[in-house]
C-alpha cells in the first residue's frame, strides 16, 4: 500500500493541467477554468483556505486515555467518519489526466465504500455522465449520492428516478452549477430553481435531498421551505462567483438559523483532519472533500481515495484527543476561537 506522499506523487505525474501543488490553495491555478482554479482572479477559491486557517484549536489535554472515535451517521446510516467525497466530472478536462469519468466514479466510490464514508457521485451535460455514476452506486449496494446538476425540468426527473433505482440513501442537486457558463449554454441548459420548483422536484425522490450551494442564511430558509432534509453550504469549489464568502464564514449562522430542522454540511477548502474539526465545532454534520480525493484517485485509483481518507481520518484522532475529545458528539463550539 502506497503512502499518502507516494499517492501524491503519482499524481503529480498523472496530471498535466493540475499542478498538485503541496497545499492545494487556489493560488497557482488563478482562474483556471476548465482546470482546477477558482472563477476570474480566483480569490474565492483563495479565500476558502484561508479563512480556515483563521479558526483556531482550544487545546485541552488533561483527560483520560480512553480511544477516540470518529465514527457518526449519515441520515441514521453508520459512517466510519463525517467525511464525503464531493462530487467532482469533467477529470480529463479539468486535471489533464488520462482517467475517463467512469473509472474516476469508480474508483471515488470503491474507496469510500472501503473507508466506511459515501461518496457524492457527478454529473454533466452528456447523459452518461449521470447514468454511469448511479450504475456504479446501484452495483456498490447504493453506498453513494447521486448529485444532479439542476437542468431544464424534464431532464431533472429521469435523473430522479434513475437515482431513487440506484438503492442511494440520499439524492443531491448542486443547484449552485445554475451558474456555471457552459451549462447555462448547453443544448440542454442548467437554470435556476424556484422554491417551487424545488418543492415539485423534491416531491418525486424516496430518499432525502440535499441541496448544495447553499450561502446564506436566506437560502438555507428557501431550502427548509422546499422540504429538503439537507444543505451543503457551498460556493461550488469556488468556480461560479468570484468575490464569494467562503462556507466556514457562514457556517455558524446557518446551522444556528435551521435550528437542527435539516442537516448541513460544508465543503470549500478542506484539507486536513483539522479543518474537519473546525467545522464540526462551528456545527457541521460533516465535510465534503473534493479535488485532493481527486487528486488521491488519478495517484493510485480506489486504494490512493483510501489511503487519502484514512489521513484524514488519523488527523482527526489526534486533534480531537488534543482538544479533549472522545467522539464526534463531544466536539463542541467551544472548542475553537474564530478571527473572522
Amino acid at each position: 500500500m502506497k503512502s499518502w506522499n507516494e499517492v501524491y506523487d503519482s499524481a503529480r505525474q498523472k496530471c498535466k493541467i493540475c499542478r498538485c501543488c503541496p497545499l492545494c490553495n487556489g493560488l497557482a491555478c488563478r482562474g483556471e477554468t476548465p482546470g482546477p482554479g477558482g472563477k476570474g482572479s480566483g480569490s474565492s477559491f483563495v479565500r476558502n483556505v484561508e479563512m480556515l486557517e483563521k479558526v483556531r484549536i482550544v487545546m485541552d489535554t488533561i483527560t483520560d486515555n480512553e480511544e477516540v472515535s470518529t465514527a457518526s451517521d449519515f441520515f441514521g446510516l453508520p459512517v466510519s467518519l463525517p467525511v464525503y467525497a464531493a462530487p467532482i466530472s469533467g477529470i480529463l478536462q479539468n486535471y489533464g489526466a488520462e482517467m475517463n469519468d467512469r473509472d474516476y466514479t469508480e474508483a471515488v466510490v470503491s474507496g469510500c465504500v472501503e473507508a466506511g464514508t459515501f461518496a457524492f457521485t457527478g454529473d454533466g451535460k452528456v447523459d452518461a455522465m449521470f447514468k454511469e455514476p448511479c450504475e456504479i452506486v446501484k452495483q456498490h449496494g447504493g453506498k453513494g449520492i447521486p448529485t444532479i446538476k439542476p437542468w431544464a425540468q424534464g431532464h431533472m426527473d429521469w435523473r430522479i428516478a434513475l437515482a431513487n433505482e440506484s438503492g442511494c440513501p440520499a439524492i443531491a442537486s448542486d443547484i449552485d452549477a445554475s451558474g456555471l457558463s457552459n451549462l447555462r449554454n448547453s443544448e440542454v441548459p442548467v437554470g435556476f430553481k424556484t422554491v417551487e420548483d424545488l418543492r415539485s422536484i423534491i416531491a418525486q425522490t424516496k430518499v432525502p435531498f440535499i441541496l448544495k450551494g447553499i450561502m446564506s442564511v436566506r437560502g438555507a430558509k428557501k431550502a427548509m421551505e422546499a422540504g429538503a432534509q439537507g444543505i451543503i453550504v457551498s460556493n461550488h469549489g469556488e468556480r461560479v462567483l468570484d468575490g464569494a464568502q467562503s462556507g466556514i464564514e457562514v457556517l455558524e449562522e446557518i446551522v444556528s438559523a435551521v435550528q437542527g430542522k435539516m442537516k448541513v454540511f460544508v465543503d470549500g477548502g478542506f484539507r486536513s483532519g483539522n479543518d474537519v474539526f473546525k467545522a464540526l465545532a462551528l456545527g457541521a454534520d460533516g465535510v465534503l472533500i473534493g479535488r485532493p480525493i481527486s487528486q488521491a484517485a488519478i495517484g493510485d485509483g480506489a486504494q490512493g481515495v483510501l489511503t487519502y481518507l484514512q489521513k484524514i481520518q488519523l488527523e482527526l484522532k489526534e486533534t480531537m484527543a488534543l482538544a479533549g475529545c472522545k467522539n464526534i458528539q463531544d466536539i463542541t463550539r467551544d472548542m475553537v476561537v474564530c478571527e473572522f
